[in-house]
């Protein structure tokens, strides 16, 4: 049972990450170090968290405006 959920959870973790960065291209952004962190992934348990990485000023400009159209 615990085998399956881990996969189910990183299952839904890669499509999460999928759509994340669909949204973010259609926007014209793209986060290099977009990615599965490694270490939460080789746990005996996975539970995934979403590595966004680094990124040059002007990407996290476009970031910053893309996410104040969506935040009021």
């Amino acid at each position: 049972m615990a085998a399956r959920h881990s996969a189910l959870c990183v299952e839904e973790a890669e499509e999460t990450l999928r759509e994340l960065r669909s949204v973010l291209e259609r926007a014209g952004i793209v986060l290099p170090s977009l990615g599965l962190d490694p270490v939460s992934l080789a746990r005996e348990a996975p539970c995934p968290l979403v590595e966004l990485g680094r990124c040059s000023v002007e990407t996290a400009r476009r970031l910053t405006s893309a996410l104040g159209v969506i935040a009021p």
